[in-house]
C-alpha cells in the first residue's frame, strides 16, 4: 500500500480576514483531523506573522507546519526561527518556472532564477531538515529549465517537489501524462516525494489529482472552502473508500473528516451556517419578552439566538418561559438561561468526581479534573491561559474530543462572600448549539460543570 500524504492549504489559500484566534482554531481542526502538513503564508509582517506560526507550533501535535521562506536568503531565516519549535517543521521555497511568471512575478529569465533558486534552496537546507521546492505553473515551463531547477533542488537536499498546473487547463489524463513523462526525463524525480497541485479551473483538479497518484505522485495539496483546488473532504473521502482497490491510503482520521471540515467551513463563512455573532444581533440589546408573546414569536427567538431544538424541547422552553415571564420581562440572555435549563435534559454520560485548580500572579493555570463515566474514572490535567481556559482544556483532554466553545458567561445569582456563580457554557457541534449551564459557590467549579452539561448534550444526542 503507498501512502498519499494530504498537504492542506487552507490557511494560504483563505488568510485574508481570518482572526488570529480564527487561523489557530483552523490548525487545531487540521491537526486533529492528522492531515500530514498545515501550509502556512509567507511571512509579511515579521513580527505578528511569526508569532501567529510559533503560536500555532505549540497547538500542533500531530501535523508537519509548513511556512513558505520568501524570496530572499534573510526571509528564509525568519521563517526557520518562526517553524523551529514545531515538532515536525517544513520550510516551502516557492518559485515560478514558466517563462512567462518568471518574467511578470519575478522579472527574471531562466539563468537568474535558476541562481536564485540555488541560493534559497542551500539556505533553506541549512536551516530546516525538511524542504519543498514548490514550482509554481509547471505545466507551462520549458521542460530543460524545469529539469535544471529540480536538479538543484535535488542537489541541495530538497527531498519533495511539487508540480503545479496553475492554469488548470489540463485534462486529468493529460496531467497524468506529463507528469509521467518528466519523470522518465528528469531521473532526480526518482528519489524524492512528487507533490502535485491542480487549478480546479474547469472542475477537473480532484480527477486530475487522482490521476496523477496513478502516474507517481504521493503529495496532494487540498484545502477546505471553494479554495481553487482539490476539497479536502471530496479527496479524503475518495481515498477512504476507492484505496483499497487502488492500493493507496492516508492517515487522516476518516471518522472526523466530513464534521471538522463543516467546522472549518463554518469559521470561514464557506457555508450558509450564520455566524453566533450575526444571528445574535438579529435580536436587539433592549428586546424583551412577556406572558403575552406566543409560541411562535418565542420559538423564532430561540433560533436567532443559534439553538435548532426539537418541537417537544421547544415546548418545554415555552413552558418555562410562560412561568418565568409571570414574574418579569424576558430579554434575551434570560431566554439563553431558559433554553440552557429546560431543554434537552439527559441522562449525564459524564459527571463531576473532583477538581484542583492552581493559578497565580508567578506560575501558569493549571487544571486536574476527574470525571466519572459509566462508573469508571476519567482524570487529565492541563495548563491554560487562566484557570477557565485550563479547566476546558483538561475537560477536551479527559474527552478526547475538541469543541467549539461558542459563547462562554458566568455571574453571581446571589450576594455576599458566600455567592453562588453561574456559568453558561455554549458549544457547538456538527454547526449546532448546545448549551450548559452549572452553579457553585465559586465560578471555575460553576465553569466546569456547566462544560460538562453541554457536552453531556452532545454525547447523548449523538448517540440515540
Amino acid at each position: 500500500m503507498k501512502k498519499i500524504i494530504c498537504s492542506d492549504m487552507t490557511l494560504v489559500q483563505k488568510a485574508k480576514g481570518l482572526s488570529f484566534k480564527e487561523k489557530i482554531e483552523i490548525a487545531r481542526h487540521l491537526d486533529n483531523l492528522c492531515v500530514d502538513v498545515i501550509h502556512m503564508p509567507a511571512i509579511e509582517n515579521v513580527k505578528t506573522d511569526s508569532l501567529m506560526i510559533r503560536t500555532i507550533c505549540a497547538f500542533i501535535k500531530n501535523s508537519t507546519v509548513c511556512v513558505e521562506t520568501g524570496a530572499a536568503a534573510e526571509s528564509v531565516t525568519v521563517a526557520a526561527a518562526a517553524v523551529q519549535k514545531a515538532r515536525r517543521a517544513r520550510l516551502m521555497v516557492r518559485l515560478p518556472v514558466s517563462a512567462v511568471q518568471m518574467e511578470y512575478t519575478y522579472h527574471k529569465k531562466a539563468p537568474k532564477m535558476l541562481e536564485l533558486a540555488k541560493t534559497l534552496f542551500a539556505a533553506a537546507t541549512s536551516a530546516c531538515d525538511d524542504v519543498e521546492f514548490f514550482a509554481e505553473d509547471a505545466t507551462r515551463a520549458d521542460s530543460a529549465f524545469l529539469g535544471d531547477m529540480i536538479n538543484a533542488a535535488s542537489d541541495a537536499g530538497i527531498k519533495t517537489v511539487t508540480l503545479c498546473d496553475d492554469e488548470g487547463v489540463m485534462l486529468p489524463d493529460e496531467f497524468s501524462a506529463f507528469l509521467a513523462n518528466i519523470k522518465t526525463t528528469i531521473p532526480a524525480l526518482s528519489s524524492m516525494n512528487i507533490g502535485i497541485l491542480c487549478r480546479d479551473t474547469h472542475g477537473m483538479a480532484t480527477a486530475s489529482a487522482v490521476m496523477a497518484i496513478k502516474a507517481g505522485a504521493s503529495e496532494i495539496k487540498c484545502a477546505v472552502g471553494n479554495a481553487d483546488i482539490p476539497d479536502l473532504d471530496t479527496f479524503g473521502g475518495i481515498v477512504n473508500y476507492c484505496g483499497d482497490r487502488q492500493g493507496i491510503y492516508s492517515d487522516m482520521n476518516y471518522n472526523e473528516l466530513h464534521r471538522i471540515e463543516k467546522q472549518i467551513r463554518w469559521i470561514l463563512g464557506a457555508t450558509d451556517t450564520a455566524a453566533p455573532a450575526e444571528t445574535k444581533a438579529e435580536i436587539a440589546e433592549d428586546t424583551t419578552y412577556s406572558k403575552a408573546d406566543s409560541k411562535e414569536t418565542i420559538a423564532a427567538a430561540i433560533a436567532k439566538l443559534g439553538y435548532d431544538l426539537a418541537e417537544a424541547d421547544v415546548d418545554r422552553v415555552y413552558e418555562e418561559f410562560c412561568h418565568v415571564a409571570e414574574k418579569k420581562s424576558i430579554t434575551a440572555k434570560d431566554l439563553d438561561a431558559v433554553v440552557a435549563n429546560v431543554a434537552l435534559q439527559v441522562p449525564p454520560t459524564y459527571t463531576l468526581e473532583s477538581y484542583v485548580i492552581n493559578n497565580g500572579n508567578v506560575i501558569g493555570a493549571s487544571a486536574q479534573i476527574k470525571l466519572m463515566k459509566n462508573g469508571e474514572p476519567l482524570s487529565g490535567i492541563a495548563m491554560g491561559d487562566g484557570p477557565v481556559d485550563a479547566s476546558f482544556r483538561t475537560l477536551e483532554q479527559i474527552i478526547g474530543r475538541h469543541f467549539e466553545l461558542d459563547e462562554f458567561r458566568i455571574e453571581a445569582v446571589t450576594e455576599g462572600r458566600e455567592a453562588l456563580g453561574k456559568a453558561l457554557v455554549k458549544l457547538r457541534n456538527n454547526g449546532k448549539l448546545y448549551s450548559g449551564n452549572g452553579l457553585s459557590s465559586d465560578v471555575i467549579g460553576a465553569s466546569i460543570r456547566a462544560y460538562v452539561n453541554a457536552v453531556n448534550k452532545i454525547v447523548y444526542e449523538e448517540n440515540v
